[in-house]
């Protein structure tokens, strides 16, 4: 009987990392996965675990059955089940409110599905105290039994940590994944009844697969979020993928849709974005006016590809390294937004260990990889800057976009100051229209007399594409003084995450409902 006891502890230990990591996906769809909701998840997670071991405990040694422990290891695999079921429309609610900012319903979608997990997680939690119990027939191997449970459960959650991130929310998405952890948890609970107990124990609970997949069948159908002209969605190891079309654009959305990351139009190229401003970024350094001798481009964060087709149509000569960390995120790219120009290499690899690895040199670098208001920190820091520095040509340029949070400009000091430590010049330009601000690097010394003089030198070429020019022309006009101060961000120390809390606490408090795109 042990046997079975062993198996009931790994899957359950299992089922609750498995639980916790999809829990990030199927909230982080809807409220981004940042700091914040990584927090929120772990900790009642784990309130919810520390619940079920004093409940195991205490109920182990009142009823020490098996029937007993592989009970509740049923129910908790079909309340596992159930909880995709019952949040989907709750988090249609917050996909509806994160669109429009409706901070209340928005809070309490969070919340709601937050209580669903409770539980299945306290139940979870009951299974290696009460296992305990069952397997303690020798006060002398207590030790012993202890730590072989224990080694179980963590094995179990070994497995569950990587099980769904890996392989079962890419390939079946995140609400079939809770499914899937529900029917194997089920699966067990229900053999472990039929070998420990007797066939009639089992068959007392035999209804519950048949609940659940007559539940799934009924209330997995269909989108998984209401989106203005959706035409695709999917999910990734790393993001939940969106494209709509509305009145012939196409974009990328990922995660909770905050945040343009891509757009395309067969008829247009301008698109009145940051997408743009990326092309002046060559022309930083001065005397730099001839498109023709501009050969070569790395973007870190390529997205669909907006930038890079951007550049190529400006550039004749250029040739393009796009580093994407997500491999779907390119093939929608390919499939949706005609990302198809051999002039683009596309590289599937994180974007700081893909270039500090290349030996290539550019003649600029773009970084769009932040998503707004949540920023990898590792792209931030003095020693990013210096690999980027590194592998920029001697009249290279860099260029960085950055979402600002309103008129919090906090962000976009302290990108400044820690950059201004590795290149000689930094400008910094709001794109109109947006809450997106471009801060350009040269490893040259330069100043705006230089960049007026490299816009009026292209300017006089008849060949100067328009689209240059015109973005060129706004990034002039819309240049901010540089600021007094900032935090220097590095490796060892990046406040970043802490700061960009703090804006969102304040975007909150101020009760405004400007929607951050």
């Amino acid at each position: 009987m042990r046997r079975f006891l062993y198996i009931g502890v790994f899957f359950s230990g299992m089922a609750s990392l498995a639980v916790e990591l999809s829990a990030s996906r199927l909230l982080g769809n809807y409220f981004g996965s940042s700091n914040l909701v990584w927090a929120a998840i772990i900790g009642l997670i784990l309130i919810y675990l520390a619940i079920g071991y004093i409940l195991g405990g205490k109920l182990a040694d009142r009823y020490p059955r098996y029937n007993i422990f592989f009970a509740i290891l049923a129910w908790a695999g079909l309340l596992i089940g159930i909880i995709p079921l019952i949040s989907r429309p709750i988090l249609r609610v917050a996909s509806q409110s994160f669109d429009s900012m409706q901070l209340g319903p928005l809070f309490g979608s969070f919340v709601a599905v937050l209580i669903l997990f409770s539980a299945p997680v306290i139940l979870l939690g009951t299974a290696s105290p009460f296992a305990f119990r069952l397997a303690m027939n020798d006060q002398k191997k207590a030790g012993r039994i202890s730590g072989e449970i224990y080694a179980v459960s963590t094995l179990g959650s070994f497995i569950g940590t990587f099980l769904p991130v890996l392989w079962l929310i890419p390939v079946i998405g995140t609400y079939r994944t809770f499914v899937s952890i529900s029917a194997s948890l089920l699966f067990v609970a229900l053999v472990g009844l039929w070998k420990t107990e007797s066939i009639k124990a089992m068959l007392k609970y035999i209804w519950m697969p048949f609940l659940l997949a007559l539940l799934s069948f009924w209330g997995l159908r269909g989108l998984d979020k209401s989106a203005e002209g959706l035409v695709y969605e999917t999910e990734s190891a790393y993001n939940y993928i969106q494209v709509q079309e509305i009145n012939g654009f196409r974009y990328l959305r990922l995660n909770e849709g905050q945040g343009i990351h891509s757009v395309y139009s067969p008829s247009q190229v301008d698109y009145n974005g940051p997408w743009e401003q990326v092309l002046v970024a060559p022309f930083i350094a001065p005397s730099v006016c001839d498109i023709n001798k501009i050969k070569s481009m790395a973007i870190i964060g390529l997205a669909a590809g907006t930038s890079a087709k951007e550049a190529l149509l400006v550039f004749p000569n250029l040739t393009i390294d796009g580093y994407e960390i997500d491999p779907k995120v390119v093939q929608v790219g390919q499939d949706w937004f005609a990302m198809n120009d051999v002039r683009l290499n596309v590289i599937i690899e994180d974007g700081r260990w893909g270039l500090s690895n290349s030996n290539k040199l550019y003649d600029f670098i773009s970084i769009d990889a932040y998503r707004p208001p949540y920023i990898p920190w590792h792209l931030t820091t003095l020693e990013f800057f210096q690999e980027v520095f590194n592998h920029l040509n001697p009249n290279g340029a860099m260029v960085l976009n950055v979402a600002r949070i309103m008129d919090d400009r906090r962000l976009l000091d302290s990108l400044y100051a820690t950059i201004h430590l590795v290149f000689p010049s930094v400008f910094i330009s709001d794109v109109p229209g947006t809450f997106n601000s471009m801060i350009f690097a040269s490893v040259h010394k330069s100043d705006v007399v230089a960049l007026a003089a490299n816009y009026q030198c292209l300017a006089n070429q008849p060949k100067t594409p328009a689209l240059l020019l015109n973005n060129f022309s706004k990034t002039l006009t819309n240049l901010k003084p540089d600021p007094n101060e900032g935090t220097i961000y590095t490796d060892d120390r990046d406040s970043v995450e802490l700061l960009t809390n703090q804006m969102i606490f304040n975007f909150v408090a101020s009760g405004k409902t400007t929607v951050l795109k």
